[in-house]
């Protein structure tokens, strides 16, 4: 049992870092275009699948497209994100430069951290309440003793509570990473 507690708690571990890694820091990052999608041929692609991100610079993103049409729909897509980047076309090549944060926009983005690491502590807890859930299901099937659900609910807390503090950890890298200049 706790092996699949572990597991569906590293998958919410995991899901915060994918989150997390789409929050622009001062720093270029490839995993910040993760969540573009542009249109190829009729279908929304990502725009990782239709050229190749690189990272030239510590503050500029470098896509190639695998299709010179493409350089318009790519430009077209990050203009309409979320990211507030302006991308250089030159006809070859799209460049993101990362402009430097001003100090009111790294704290809202501490702050959109902070949020997603509290969405994935309620998530942890969620899976915490499903085991100790199903522990109450099995004293009740299989005739357990009070004591031993007592130990079942502990030893899931100690799992809890170690996943929370890795995901306070994971936050934190993260406000470290937005605060630095």
């Amino acid at each position: 049992m706790s092996t699949e507690l572990e597991a569906r708690m590293g998958k919410t571990i995991q899901a915060l870092k994918t989150e997390l890694a789409t929050i622009r820091t001062g720093r270029a990052n490839a995993a910040l275009l993760d969540h573009i999608r542009v249109s190829y041929y009729g279908s929304d692609v990502p725009l990782t699948q239709v050229g190749s991100v690189s990272v030239p610079e510590p503050r500029m993103l470098m896509i190639t497209p695998w299709e010179k049409p493409m350089l318009s729909v790519m430009e077209k897509a990050i203009l309409a994100s979320d990211l507030g980047l302006n991308p250089n076309n030159d006809g070859i090549v799209i460049r993101l430069i990362m402009p430097e944060l001003n100090e009111d926009r790294r704290k809202d983005l501490v702050k959109q951290a902070r949020q997603m690491g509290e969405k994935s502590r309620v998530s942890v807890r969620s899976v915490r309440r499903d085991a100790n859930d199903k522990a109450k299901a099995e004293m009740k099937k299989e005739g357990l003793s009070e004591d031993e659900l007592k130990q079942r609910q502990t030893a899931i807390q100690k799992i809890t509570d170690r996943f929370i503090a890795e995901v306070d950890q994971v936050v934190q890298r993260k406000e470290e990473d937005i605060l630095t200049i």
